[in-house]
C-alpha cells in the first residue's frame, strides 16, 4: 500500500516541485528578452526611416535636376539630356535609377514607360516631391534600358522601388497652365541592406549587453538564494536522530520564518522522541527486577523437582526469562547510547588497546562456557591507540561485539580481538571463524531487531547498539567477510592527536 501511494504521488511532486532558481531566473530573463526584441524592432524601423530619408533626399535632388533638363519652347519641349547624364544615372548597376517624364494625363515624353503610377488618392503639390513605394514587374525591369545597359541579371520577382514624383507647372502664351510629371525611382534593395546593416551593428552590442545582464541576474539569483542553500546543507548534513534547532542568525526574514517553523517542528518531534525513549528506559528498569526474580525462581525450581516433564517446562521458562532479561539490558544500553544520554557524559582520553585487553580478559569465562577460544592481539610493539570518547559507551560497544561473536561463532570456534592505529585512525577488529554473515546482510545486521541467523539467544540489538555508540564518536563500523569462512567486525575511530602512533 505504501509503495503504491509513493508511486502515485511521484508525478505530482515532479511537476510541482520546480527549481526556485530556475523560476526566478526565467521571470527575470523574460522582460529582458521582450525588451531586446522591442529594441531590435525599434532599431530596424529607425534605421529604415533614416535610410528612406537619405534615399528620398537623393531622389528629390535627381528629380529636380532631371526637370531642369526639360525646357518649354513655343512649339513644344526642349529635352537637354545628353548621354553623359544618362551614364551618371546608370553608373551603379546594383542601385539603378529609373526615370520618367510625362505630361498628365498620360502623355509619355522620356524614360521608362512602366514605372508604378501615383497611388490612388495621391494629391501631389506643385513643386514639392511626393514619395511613395511601388513595384516594377520583372518583365518591365528586364526590358528597362538601364538593365540592358548595365548587364544586371533579370529577376523573376517584382522589384520593389522607392519613387519620387515631382509635379511642375509650365506654359507658353499659346497653351498656358500645362503640367509636367517627373518620376525618379530607385531600388529598395540598398535601403533594406542599409537598414539590416544598422540593425546588425546595433543588435550585436545589445546581445552582448543582454548576455552580461543574464550573467549578472543569474549571479544575483544565486546570491539571493544562498541562505536557502545554507539551510539545505544544515538539514542534509544531519544525522537522522539529530533534532537540534537550525541556526538562523544571519538569515533574511523570509528564510528565518521558514527556519523558525522547522525548529518548532523539530522541538515537537524531539519532545515526542524523548518521551518514547524515556518510556522504554523506565519500562526496561521496571522489568529488570521481576525478570531477575523469575530467573532465580526457575533455577530453584529446577533444583528441587525431579520430574523430567516439569524440568523441561521449567527449562523453557528459564530460557525465555534469560532472553527477556538480555533484551531488557540491551534496551537500557541502547537508551544510554542515545545522543541525549551521551551528551550528559564527559569525554575523556583513553587507550583503546588497553580497554580492549581488559574487556577481552573479562569475557574469557563467557567464551569458555560457550566452548569458544577467545584471544587478544595487541597493537604493534604494544603501542597505545589513544582515542577521545565516553569510556562507558566504548566499553559497552566492545562487550557487544565480543558477545555477538561468541554467540554466533559456534562451539569450537575461535574469536580474535585486535587493535592497531593507521593513518590517523584507531581500529578495533573482532574476527571469528564461524559461519559468518551473508554479504547481502552485512549492512542490515546493524539495524535494530535484525538477526542474520535464528541460532543463538540474541535479540538483534547488540550490533545496533555498537553502531549507535560508534557514530556518537564520529567513527564507522563494518561487517566484512573472512575467507574461507567467518566474519570480521571492524570499528574505526578518530585517533587522539597526542601520542598517536601508526603502523
Amino acid at each position: 500500500m505504501t509503495s503504491l501511494e509513493t508511486v502515485s504521488e511521484a508525478p505530482h511532486v515532479s511537476t510541482a516541485a520546480r527549481s526556485l532558481h530556475r523560476q526566478l531566473f526565467v521571470w527575470l530573463l523574460m522582460p529582458q528578452v521582450v525588451l531586446w526584441l522591442a529594441a531590435a524592432l525599434f532599431t530596424y524601423k529607425l534605421a529604415e526611416h533614416y535610410a528612406n530619408a537619405a534615399i528620398d533626399a537623393s531622389l528629390s535632388q535627381t528629380s529636380r535636376t532631371l526637370a531642369r533638363q526639360v525646357k518649354p519652347l513655343d512649339n513644344g519641349l526642349f529635352i537637354d539630356f545628353p548621354r553623359a547624364a544618362q551614364d551618371i544615372l546608370e553608373a551603379d548597376p546594383s542601385d539603378r535609377v529609373l526615370y520618367t517624364v510625362s505630361m498628365p494625363p498620360g502623355q509619355f515624353i522620356l524614360g521608362n514607360r512602366n514605372l508604378p503610377p501615383l497611388p490612388p488618392g495621391a494629391k501631389p503639390v506643385y513643386g514639392e516631391p511626393f514619395f511613395y513605394n511601388g513595384k516594377l514587374a520583372a518583365s518591365d525591369a528586364a526590358a528597362a534600358p538601364e538593365s540592358s545597359a548595365s548587364g544586371a541579371p533579370a529577376s523573376s520577382e517584382p522589384q520593389r522601388l522607392r519613387v519620387a514624383a515631382l509635379l511642375l507647372r509650365y506654359g507658353t502664351p499659346d497653351s498656358p497652365g500645362q503640367s509636367m510629371l517627373v518620376q525618379v525611382a530607385r531600388s529598395s534593395t540598398n535601403r533594406e541592406l542599409l537598414a539590416r546593416q544598422i540593425l546588425l551593428d546595433t543588435v550585436l552590442p545589445l546581445s552582448v549587453l543582454m548576455a552580461l545582464m543574464t550573467m549578472i541576474v543569474w549571479a544575483g539569483v544565486r546570491t539571493g538564494l544562498k541562505p536557502l542553500a545554507l539551510l539545505q546543507r544544515q538539514v542534509e548534513g544531519r544525522a537522522a536522530n539529530d533534532l537540534t534547532p537550525i541556526k538562523i542568525n544571519a538569515a533574511p526574514p523570509e528564510v528565518r520564518s521558514l527556519a523558525l517553523a522547522m525548529n518548532s517542528l523539530l522541538v515537537e518531534v524531539n519532545h515526542n522522541v524523548v518521551a518514547q525513549k524515556r518510556f522504554i528506559s523506565d519500562a526496561a528498569h521496571q522489568l529488570r527486577t521481576p525478570l531477575a526474580g523469575l530467573k532465580s525462581q526457575t533455577e530453584l525450581a529446577l533444583l528441587d523437582t525431579k520430574d523430567p516433564a516439569l524440568q523441561a517446562r521449567l527449562q523453557l521458562v528459564h530460557s525465555s526469562a534469560t532472553r527477556s532479561a538480555h533484551l531488557v539490558n540491551q534496551l537500557l544500553s541502547l537508551a544510554r547510547a542515545e545522543p541525549e544520554s551521551a551528551s550528559q557524559q564527559a569525554r575523556s582520553r583513553l587507550d583503546l588497546s588497553q580497554l580492549a585487553r581488559e574487556i577481552s580478559t573479562e569475557m574469557v569465562p563467557r567464551a569458555l562456557a560457550a566452548g569458544v577460544d577467545l584471544g587478544f592481539e595487541p597493537s604493534e610493539q604494544g603501542r597505545s591507540c589513544p582515542v577521545r570518547g565516553f569510556e562507558s559507551l566504548l566499553r559497552e560497544a566492545l562487550v557487544n561485539l565480543i558477545d555477538n561473536a561468541i554467540r554466533y561463532a559456534g562451539r569450537g570456534a575461535s574469536v580474535t580481538v585486535r587493535v592497531y592505529a593507521k593513518d590517523g585512525q584507531a581500529f578495533l577488529e573482532v574476527e571469528d571463524n564461524g559461519p559468518g554473515v551473508p554479504e547481502s546482510e552485512s549492512e542490515r545486521v546493524f539495524e535494530r531487531f535484525v538477526r542474520a541467523t535464528h541460532d543463538g539467544t540474541g535479540c538483534g540489538l547488540g550490533l545496533a547498539i555498537v553502531r549507535e555508540i560508534v557514530e556518537r564518536h564520529a567513527g564507522r563500523v563494518q561487517m566484512l567477510p573472512v575467507q574461507p569462512h567467518g566474519a570480521l567486525a571492524r570499528v574505526s575511530l578518530p585517533a587522539a592527536v597526542q601520542g598517536l602512533s601508526s603502523s
